[in-house]
């Protein structure tokens, strides 16, 4: 048989090469019965899409990228998952960028994919103390874009995030509640828009419950392991807090590992909660109370709203915003258990 294409498989089928082309890219306006038989039909004639062909008439990559700043944050994992079930759904496939939280990396990412590598971005930030007028210098042609979790506030694009501030309000009080008096803040970098807004929330619950607020209880921490390392170890020897919020996970870790090496028991000596969509929270031990943000729901809800765009069903410019809620999950790393 000579080799088959889009037009014959049609003309096999009856259908038109539409149809055949959106059984192919899975889209939903189609029954599950035609797309079950174009499928069969394509097996026995051995027909393979041209899916590249396809795109390069439409003058699309069918390709959104994606740009976070670490991939060790069993966060930014999950969040990646759920934007790439909807990617997948709607027939494209992501790129991952990882900026290390390097400002420059990003600027050098986004400027790549403005050469036709990518239809839209999905983006958590990095850069949010440099000057953001970069996205700007584009005007019209710059690609549909949407910010998770990290957003920058001076550029009008659609953006999910969640309810940081009432979470960490609740997270605080909730070792206070347990009985801390003395609760030490661990940031990563609090000059974020995410480490702000999470320590205004611990510093208004300390408010509510008169305790008064130390800034010397604010510990700044690294990316670096072995520097927190050294640093948690310090503040925990010297300012001997009987409570640690720590605002990402990683912190949450080198604390665990710090108190061994300290000897200080947790929760007997020491109180810990921290922002984490860890699995493996409940088998920690002690199990790790956690504020746990909606990871592939935000991944999720990101990508749709960068689809919408991409269909043309709305403004690439339009600042729409979705909050979603986290949870506190409470287990033995804040328990009040007898020794």
């Amino acid at each position: 048989m000579d080799s088959i294409n889009i037009k014959k498989l049609a003309e096999a089928l009856k259908l038109s090469t539409s149809t055949i082309s959106r059984a192919f890219r899975d889209n939903s306006d189609i029954s599950s019965a035609t797309k079950e038989l174009i499928l069969a039909k394509a097996k026995e004639l051995n027909y393979q899409p041209n899916h590249y062909a396809s795109n390069l008439r439409e003058q699309k990559s069918k390709t959104i990228a994606v740009i976070v700043p670490e991939l060790a944050n069993n966060y930014f994992s999950q969040a990646i998952h759920g934007i790439e079930r909807i990617a997948r759904e709607n027939g494209y496939h992501i790129l991952i960028y990882v900026t290390d939280d390097d400002f420059k990396k990003e600027v050098t990412f986004i400027r790549h994919l403005h050469n036709g590598r990518a239809d839209g971005i999905v983006m958590s930030v990095s850069g949010e103390a440099n000057d953001h007028n970069y996205l700007n210098k584009f005007g019209n042609k710059r690609l549909p874009l949407v910010f998770f979790d990290r957003i920058y506030e001076d550029i009008e694009t659609p953006r999910v995030i969640t309810n940081d501030y009432n979470s960490s309000f609740l997270g605080t009080e909730h070792l206070i509640d347990q009985g801390c008096k003395r609760i030490a803040y661990m940031v990563v970098n609090k000059s974020l828009s995410i480490g702000k807004t999470r320590m205004q929330g611990y510093i208004d619950a300390l408010e509510k419950h008169h305790i008064k607020f130390d800034e010397s209880l604010i510990v700044d921490c690294s990316n670096s392991y072995e520097e927190n390392s050294v640093i948690i170890k310090q503040a925990l020897t010297d300012l001997k807090p009987d409570g640690v919020f720590t605002s990402v996970e990683r912190l949450a870790f080198a604390t665990y590992y710090a108190c061994y090496d300290l000897k200080i028991s947790i929760p007997h000596d020491l109180k810990v909660i921290s922002f984490s969509s860890l699995e493996i929270a409940p088998l920690l031990n002690p199990s790790l109370s956690t504020i746990t943000q909606p990871a592939v729901e935000i991944g999720e809800q990101a990508a749709k709203l960068l689809f919408i765009i991409l269909d043309g069903k709305a403004d690439k410019n339009h600042p729409h915003e979705v909050v979603l809620q986290s949870k506190i999950i409470q287990r033995n790393s804040t328990s009040n258990q007898p020794k």
